[in-house]
């Protein structure tokens, strides 16, 4: 199971979380309503003193295709996690400048229409990412909100993708098993749980990473 920290404020930050056992970190540009928001002149500094191995996910809610490829050429991530609704086609112009890069889609989960959104969104994407947004509320919020969603509904998607699935939104040490056992992903993703008092926390972390390997691969 794989294990991504996000809002990674620093390289210290990043160590902490690569020495806990994580697999990826997510760096979040800015962005509507965002917190743990990073310049993305920093993301690119941490992203330097990172292992080739090492995931770096750039949040970005860019969705103009030439923005989207600007913004990852300025900060050097391995992955862009789009944040915000892209089409299948602005996806595919991504991939034809930026071969290397995986394209990861975030859909929010909000009701049974995101079943639906979450099939339309493989096309072109590595892989989807699943969180508690609203992105279609009058205050929009794109992730970070730190409250989890409808489980069977990240259920029904992951039995149907054709590619890996991410489970993200309001996952703490004491939920994320359960999590897993519901939604079998293929990986899970953690900010806010993390940070009560808006560092990340190593305590919390351990017992983060714990309970994801006491759930197995």
């Amino acid at each position: 199971m794989l294990v991504k920290i996000c809002g990674i404020q620093s390289e210290g930050e990043a160590r902490r979380a690569l020495a806990a056992g994580a697999n990826a970190i997510g760096l979040v540009a800015e962005m509507p309503t965002a917190t743990g928001v990073v310049a993305d002149s920093r993301i690119r500094e941490i992203v330097a003193t990172l292992a080739p191995e090492v995931r770096s996910f750039l949040l970005t809610s860019r969705t103009d295709p030439e923005a989207i490829v600007e913004h990852q050429r300025a900060t050097g991530a391995s992955t862009l996690q789009l944040v915000d609704r892209v089409s299948a086609q602005s996806r595919a112009a991504v991939r034809r400048d930026l071969p290397q890069v995986l394209l990861v889609q975030v859909v929010h989960v909000v009701d049974r229409n995101s079943v639906e959104e979450a099939r339309r969104a493989e096309a072109g994407a590595d892989a989807l990412l699943l969180d508690s947004g609203a992105p279609d509320a009058p205050q929009r919020t794109l992730g970070g909100t730190g409250s989890t969603h409808d489980w069977s509904l990240s259920r029904e998607i992951v039995r149907g993708a054709a590619c890996p699935v991410w489970l993200a939104g309001g996952l703490r040490p004491d939920n994320v098993a359960e999590a897993i056992r519901q939604v079998r992903p293929s990986g899970v993703d953690v900010c806010s749980g993390l940070r009560p008092r808006g560092e990340l926390d190593e305590g919390l972390l351990a017992s983060f990473v714990a309970a994801v390997a006491a759930e197995g691969p």
